[in-house]
C-alpha cells in the first residue's frame, strides 16, 4: 500500500477570504504549529506576479519573496509548497528549487488551459520542484477530456495529480468515478490528491471515502485549519488528522492544530465567516458558479423557487464560468412572462383617471412621518396603493405586487385579507392559491434606460401616466441612507449592498423620475433622498 499524506493549505486557500492578510505573527504561528503537528505538506501561499510583497500577507510576487517571510522558520520533515494559478506567475519569477525555500509548487488550471498549464508544469519540474498538477472544477471534465488530461500528466510525470472539487459538487458516486479513472490511468509513480469543498457538507465525508481506498500510489488529502477556505470552506485539517491517526496509522499531533485554531483561526472566524451556507448549497445543487446565485439573490425580487428555475436554465458551458451579462439576460427572460392585459389596463385606467393617488412605499418614513400621510388622506381622500408590502396603519385600496420574494413573504397575510384590498400583480408573479384581481404584463412596465429596470415605482408610474391620474403623492419612498443600517419598516425587506451602490440607486431613481413625464404631478409627502 502506498503512503498517505496530509496537506494543509490554510495560508493559501484561506486567503481568499481575507485577501491573504493573516498578519505576519499569525502566518508564523500557523506555519510553526503545522510543522509541530507533523504535517507532511504545508502550502504557504500563492505566487502571483501581480501582487507586491507584503510582510503581512501570504501571497508573493516570486519565490524569492517566500524566503523573506519564511526563511528563518524551521520546517522539520514537512514539505513546503506554494501555488500558482496558471497564467498569474511567469517562469522567470521562479528560482531554481535548489535556491528556493519551496520544495514544490502546485499549479491550478481550468480545463480550457490544460495543455498550456501542463507545459508550464514541465518547466517547473525542470527547475527541480516537486510539481502538483491541480485540475480545478474536476466535474467540468467528461470522461474523454479527463483521459486526455491524464495522458498529458503522464507525459511529464509530476510529483502528484489532484482532483479539485472547486465548488463542492461531488457526491460519493461521482467522486468514486473520477477517483477510479485517475488511479487506473495515472502512472504508478505519480501521487493522487483530493481537494474538497463543503458546499454539500460532504468535504470531510468525501475525504474519508478516499482514505478508505487501498492504493499502491501516494495519496494526498488537502485540508485547512477549521475548514477556512474559498466558497463553503474545506475539509478541516484537525478532523482529518484525528481520523488518519485512528484509521490510517498516522501520528499527527492534533493538539498543535487545535492550539493554532484557538490562537489564530477563531479570531479570524469572528471577523470573517466561512462554511456551509444557503448560497453555496444553491450553487452546488445547480452545478453552477456561486456568483450566479449571489447575483440573483442581490436582485431581491425572486423566490428561491424562481432562483432555482433560472439556475437550471444556465447552459452547460456557462455553468462554472461566471458571466454577469448572461445571467442578467436569463433573469430578464424569466421575469418577462407575457400576458394579455389590454382589458385590465382599460379597467384600471377608468378607476385611476383624474384621481388623487397616494402611493405607499416600505421605507421607515411611512410610519415615522404618519401624521403627514394621515393629513393628506383626510384632505384629498385619495386612492391608496401600497407597493410590495401591506402597511398596518392605513386602509389600502390596491396592493401593487412586482416582487416574487416579497409576495411569498406576505402570502399568509394576503390569504387572510379578504376583499378589502385588491391586488395588481405583474406577470412575473405566480399566485400561490388566490387569484390576483389584475395582472399586467411585466415587460411593458420596465424602464429600459434605468440601471434597475424593474424598480416597482417606475412600473407603477407607467400605469399612472397611461391612466392620466390627477396627481401623485409618494410616501415611504425614502431612498437609501448610507449611514443608516435599516431603510425598511420590515427587516426582511432589507437589501445588502455597498454605500456606493446605495448612492447609485438614489441617482437612478432621480433620473427615472425626470424621464417619467410625471414630475409636475408628483409630490413627496415624506422625506426622501430621491428629491
Amino acid at each position: 500500500m502506498g503512503q498517505i499524506k496530509l496537506l494543509d493549505c490554510t495560508l493559501r486557500d484561506g486567503g481568499y477570504l481575507n485577501d491573504w492578510k493573516f498578519g505576519h505573527d499569525n502566518i508564523v504561528t500557523i506555519f510553526e504549529r503545522l510543522v509541530s503537528a507533523g504535517l507532511d505538506i504545508i502550502e504557504v501561499g500563492f505566487l502571483d506576479e501581480r501582487r507586491e510583497y507584503d510582510y503581512e500577507r501570504s501571497i508573493f510576487p516570486d519565490t524569492k519573496s517566500v524566503e523573506r517571510s519564511y526563511g528563518e522558520l524551521k520546517r522539520d520533515s514537512s514539505m513546503v509548497v506554494g501555488m500558482i494559478d496558471f497564467g498569474t506567475c511567469g517562469i522567470e519569477n521562479v528560482q531554481m528549487c535548489s535556491e528556493s525555500y519551496l520544495d514544490g509548487i502546485r499549479v491550478i488550471f481550468k480545463k480550457g488551459k490544460m495543455h498550456e498549464a501542463i507545459r508550464f508544469c514541465s518547466l517547473l519540474k525542470q527547475k527541480g520542484y516537486a510539481v502538483f498538477a491541480q485540475a480545478v472544477s474536476i466535474t467540468s471534465y467528461n470522461d474523454e477530456e479527463f483521459a486526455e488530461l491524464v495522458k498529458l500528466v503522464n507525459d511529464i510525470c509530476p510529483y502528484a495529480f489532484s482532483l479539485v472539487d472547486t465548488y463542492g459538487l461531488l457526491h460519493k458516486q461521482q467522486l468514486e468515478h473520477y477517483f477510479v479513472m485517475a488511479d487506473r490511468q495515472l502512472k504508478p509513480e505519480i501521487g493522487l490528491g483530493y481537494h474538497a469543498h463543503n458546499n454539500f457538507q460532504l468535504a470531510y465525508a468525501n475525504c474519508i471515502e478516499v482514505l478508505e481506498k487501498e492504493l499502491d500510489r501516494t495519496l494526498i488529502i488537502d485540508g485547512t485549519l477549521y475548514g477556512m477556505g474559498k466558497s463553503a470552506g474545506n475539509a478541516p485539517t484537525e478532523l482529518l488528522s484525528m481520523y488518519m491517526n485512528e484509521h490510517n496509522g498516522k501520528n499527527y499531533r492534533t493538539h498543535q492544530l487545535l492550539e493554532a485554531i484557538d490562537v489564530t483561526m477563531l479570531d479570524i472566524y469572528r471577523q470573517i465567516h466561512w462554511g456551509y451556507s444557503f448560497k453555496f448549497f444553491l450553487s452546488a445543487s445547480n452545478d453552477c458558479h456561486p456568483n450566479y446565485v449571489a447575483f440573483l439573490q442581490d436582485k431581491g425580487t425572486l423566490s428561491v423557487k424562481s432562483i432555482n428555475k433560472i439556475l437550471a436554465s444556465i447552459c452547460s458551458e456557462k455553468k462554472l464560468l461566471y458571466d454577469e451579462n448572461y445571467i442578467e439576460e436569463l433573469y430578464m427572460e424569466y421575469q418577462n412572462k407575457e400576458c394579455e392585459d389590454a382589458e385590465v389596463y382599460a379597467e384600471l385606467s377608468g378607476i385611476l383617471h383624474n384621481r388623487h393617488v397616494l402611493v405607499l412605499g416600505s421605507g421607515n418614513n411611512v410610519y415615522l412621518q404618519k401624521e403627514r400621510i394621515l393629513e393628506y388622506m383626510k384632505k384629498y381622500n385619495p386612492l391608496v396603493i401600497s407597493v410590495n408590502f401591506l402597511p398596518d396603519l392605513y386602509k389600502v385600496d390596491f396592493l401593487f405586487m412586482s416582487n416574487a420574494k416579497r409576495y411569498v413573504q406576505m402570502a399568509t397575510r394576503l390569504k387572510a385579507k379578504g376583499s378589502e384590498t385588491r391586488i395588481i400583480a405583474t406577470s412575473n408573479i405566480t399566485s400561490s392559491s388566490e387569484t390576483f384581481d389584475y395582472v399586467l404584463n411585466y415587460g411593458r412596465l420596465l424602464d429600459e434606460k434605468a440601471h434597475m429596470r424593474d424598480n416597482p415605482l417606475f412600473m407603477l408610474l407607467k400605469i399612472f401616466k397611461d391612466s392620466e391620474v390627477s396627481d401623485i403623492a409618494l410616501a415611504g419612498f425614502d431612498g437609501y441612507d448610507m449611514a443608516r443600517t435599516t431603510n425598511y419598516v420590515n427587516a426582511n425587506m432589507e437589501y445588502t449592498f455597498t454605500k456606493e451602490r446605495a448612492q447609485e440607486i438614489n441617482e437612478d431613481v432621480k433620473n427615472s423620475l425626470e424621464r417619467s413625464g410625471l414630475k409636475e404631478k408628483i409630490t413627496f409627502i415624506t422625506d426622501s433622498y430621491y428629491v
